[in-house]
């Protein structure tokens, strides 16, 4: 048995297809997702999620979001998620740099908690991306 698996975010469908199993950061702490898992709704912190197919495993960054389960679907809705080897390093890089550079400047307390969320969106992604490169 199987689990469908859909993440949604406001821009795109991210993946829509069975897996074996989900582990994902949530409000709670990191869970595990197997078939015929216990009926859920909670909410997702950032961190790396993981998903795994047979013997093969898949890494992603998200930020946050809700995650739904029920009868062996689940659906997460993410505020922002993104495949390991779709995250450009380089362009990472200079967002984190930029964000570093805005957070030092004098700014509102909106443009302070928006550079803050960039910065932290851009240490995830580069930390699920080293762990990519080190696994493959």
């Amino acid at each position: 048995m199987k689990l469908f698996l859909e993440i949604i975010t406001p821009t795109k469908v991210v993946l829509s297809e069975e897996v074996d199993e989900l582990t994902i950061p949530t409000a709670e702490g990191e869970i595990s997702v197997l078939p015929n898992h216990v009926n859920l709704l909670t909410k997702i912190t950032p961190g790396e999620m993981i998903i795994r197919k047979g013997n093969k495993s898949d890494l992603f960054a998200v930020t946050g979001g809700f995650l739904e389960i029920s009868n062996n679907k689940v659906s997460l809705l993410a505020d922002y998620a993104i495949h390991a080897d779709d995250i450009e390093i380089a362009k990472v890089e200079e967002a984190k740099e930029r964000a570093q550079k805005a957070m030092k400047e004098k700014l509102t307390e909106d443009d302070f908690r928006v550079a803050n969320a960039e910065l932290a969106k851009s240490l995830l992604q580069l930390k699920v991306a080293r762990k990519r490169k080190v696994r493959v």
